[in-house]
């Protein structure tokens, strides 16, 4: 399938691997179901909903944690601020990476060698 062709969702291959990163592990969900045609499409979802699913997570424990904490809980918000700012940049990075390649299958920068095993599982076992 050529990336002019349109997929499920009547989106081109370019496109829907954009769009599996624009609302984090939301999209990506998404995207894993109706991109199912595509293994690059399933693979951008996959990897969205790995990286951003995991930076959730971190998200919400370091909330706990701080909250917790009382005076020394501005440590965990600091970290929750770094952490949010670090994905703001490669939520951009994804983007811009998925346009460039025109929806073929790339790496998330920083994190990719570590969601990439996962996120092919993860592409594959959704038929």
């Amino acid at each position: 399938m050529t990336s002019s062709q349109p997929h499920s969702t009547g989106l081109d291959k370019k496109t829907s691997a954009i769009l599996s990163y624009a609302l984090g592990w939301l999209t990506g969900i998404v995207f894993l179901f109706l991109g199912k045609h595509d293994p690059d499409v399933k693979f951008h979802a996959a990897q969205s909903i790995i990286f951003f699913g995991a930076v959730s997570i971190t998200n919400i424990a370091l909330t706990i944690i701080g909250s917790l904490l009382g005076a020394l809980g501005i440590l965990f918000t600091l970290a929750g601020l770094a952490l949010t700012v670090f994905t703001l940049v490669i939520w951009i990075m994804a983007m811009i990476q998925a346009n460039n390649a025109a929806g073929a299958r790339t790496e998330l920068p920083v994190v990719g060698k570590l969601t990439a095993p996962y996120a092919d599982r993860l592409a594959t076992s959704v038929a």
